[in-house]
């Protein structure tokens, strides 16, 4: 393990980690953030390469065993991590790690699989909610996360964050055409996809058959989910709710229905 002690975030080697309120910028480069001790072990146990970690001068004793030989260690003065644009380096662990090339469905799912489930989310664009349906979905097995165009970044730092690094072990595409997917997945794979939505005349989930291969889409939280992608599905769903409740968090929704179709 190389250890490299670094007094200034002026060093062209922790360059990636200097902005991190802007992080997302790291979009469509190579690279992503993961901050904290679970993040950054579950990221060192993933199959994703990590090219580098950087701690405070107080955690090297605890952390330096912990790292493989091959990953730079950069060691930093506490004063110098206070000094990181947007986060608190009480925590004083990061690690950069390397995106892996952007899969297909194809490569992903398996288009014979008796039993199949796929999460779809055409533009969930909060990032708190796309980490928790990452964490719920991972939870309840789903064999995949389908995310549009309208999606944020799902290894931005704040979406690693709140997924408590499960988007390191769920198998994600970001599709450039999510319409044709959802087309081939409904007519050549058999997938039943399911619209969620908020309307007194869809079919009420509390009543809903289960299916062995679905596909459940989810809107974002402003808007719901467009009658574009309901157009798509082949049923239309809601949750029954009581006592004026007009509606729920995205991913509090995701969680009840994944418990109803993955029971």
């Amino acid at each position: 393990m190389p250890r490299i002690a670094v007094d200034s975030l002026d060093d062209p080697r922790v360059q990636m980690y200097r902005h991190l309120k802007s992080s997302n910028l790291l979009r469509d480069g190579r690279l992503f953030i993961a901050e904290g001790t679970k993040l950054v072990e579950r990221l060192l146990a993933s199959d994703y390469q990590t090219e580098s970690v950087l701690i405070a001068e107080r955690r090297e004793e605890e952390w330096g065993s912990k790292i493989p030989a091959d990953i730079p260690l950069y060691v930093i003065p506490q004063q110098v991590g206070e000094q990181l644009t947007g986060f608190n380096f009480h925590v004083g662990v990061l690690a950069c790690g390397v995106r892996k090339p952007t899969r297909t469905i194809d490569e992903v799912l398996a288009s014979n699989a008796v039993r199949q489930t796929v999460v779809i989310c055409p533009n969930c664009d909060n990032p708190e909610n796309l980490g928790a349906i990452i964490r719920i979905g991972s939870a309840f097995g789903i064999d995949a996360l389908l995310l549009g165009r309208g999606c944020c970044d799902p290894f931005s730092r704040r979406v690693l964050r709140v997924s408590m690094g499960t988007a390191f072990r769920l198998p994600i595409v970001e599709s450039p055409d999510l319409e044709l997917d959802l087309i081939r997945l409904r007519d050549e794979w058999q997938l039943e996809l399911i619209a969620t939505v908020l309307d007194e005349t869809a079919g009420s989930l509390a009543e809903a058959a289960t299916s062995p291969r679905v596909g459940i889409l989810f809107g974002n939280e402003a808007d719901g989910l467009d009658v574009r992608w309901q157009s798509l599905c082949n049923r239309r769903l809601t949750i029954p709710m009581r006592l004026g409740t007009d509606s729920l968090n995205v991913s509090v929704a995701a969680g009840i229905f994944l418990h109803h179709f993955t029971k």
